[in-house]
């Protein structure tokens, strides 16, 4: 460990604002298990419920674990710090949420362009559907998807955590993440923050492009679609997407496309706060109020449960 590292970092989250950490401790304790019940639920109804084995299902499983672990890798912590007057987190804890936070945002943002892949394919190439999304690709890409995310992370965390920091222990922030702390360290770290703007363009900017772009696609096809139901049904699911792609990519590209020397203070603890907690709480709504598939899937489970007993 070199010497200008400390031994733990001090994160002042709101301390400035401490009439904020009761409400947010209140709120995170009851957003973080529904976020892990309502994730859950979507992973075992998409396992148990043999209508929903398709590719666009096994996506929907992915993206469930990974807001799950996303959540998990940030929640506890914040809740430990703001239910206590100790707000600290060693150097090591503080390494390894950086690790974990970036591999499951990174593997995210890819996610949701294969997503929205799929859907194009199913509504606008119908007939090669089945042949090109086969098991052996789907599984092919969602493990690209993850060893890319990997890759991102690993790279970008390893170069940040190079930094030297001269003795600093405090972090203006509620965790450990890339841009806070290369704009925390002292010395050269220009090519620092050109690498990232760079990587986060691949990571942010190319995959929400895809997304659009695949969108327009379904948009020209949908309104094609001579039958009225045909048109409602396709368009209820690439809306569902759709509002998971703004939650997520709407403050991820408003905090990494920017060169951290010019983040605001407050700006990093919000936005970790909304693409760390609210979008992994919402997506499973977004996707069961808006599927009647998923409705259905669950209604079966949870009457299965109680006629089990």
């Amino acid at each position: 460990m070199n010497n200008s590292h400390p031994k733990e970092f001090v994160l002042l989250g709101f301390a400035d604002r401490p009439w904020l950490e009761l409400p947010l401790f209140a709120i995170l304790l009851i957003t973080y298990p529904m976020a892990m019940v309502g994730n859950t639920a979507i992973i075992l109804v998409s396992r148990l419920d043999a209508r929903l084995h398709s590719p666009m299902y096994f996506f929907l499983t992915n993206l469930s674990f990974l807001d799950m672990c996303y959540t998990t890798s940030i929640v506890p912590q914040m809740l430990f710090n703001l239910g206590s007057t100790k707000k600290t987190i060693s150097y090591v804890g503080c390494a390894a949420q950086l690790y974990f936070f970036h591999i499951m945002g990174g593997t995210e943002c890819l996610l949701l362009a294969i997503m929205s892949f799929d859907r194009y394919l199913a509504i606008c190439k119908p007939l090669h559907y089945t042949l090109i999304m086969n098991p052996r690709i789907c599984i092919l890409l969602a493990s690209t998807v993850w060893l890319t995310g990997i890759t991102y992370a690993v790279s970008e965390a390893t170069a940040t955590l190079q930094l030297p920091l001269c003795g600093l222990n405090k972090l203006d922030h509620l965790l450990c993440e890339i841009p806070v702390l290369i704009k925390a360290s002292c010395g050269e770290k220009a090519a620092n923050e050109l690498t990232l703007s760079v990587v986060c363009i691949f990571m942010l900017a190319v995959p929400l492009g895809l997304i659009l772009a695949s969108y327009a696609c379904i948009g020209h096809a949908v309104f094609k679609i001579k039958s009225s139901e045909g048109r409602k049904k396709a368009f209820g699911t690439c809306s569902s997407h759709l509002i998971v792609v703004f939650l997520f990519y709407g403050p991820g590209i408003s905090m990494y496309l920017q060169p951290p020397s010019s983040i605001s203070r407050d700006q990093p603890k919000f936005m970790a706060l909304f693409y760390g907690v609210v979008t992994p709480v919402l997506n499973p709504f977004i996707y069961t109020l808006r599927n009647k598939d998923v409705k259905g899937a669950l209604g079966n489970l949870v009457s299965g449960i109680f006629a089990s007993k």
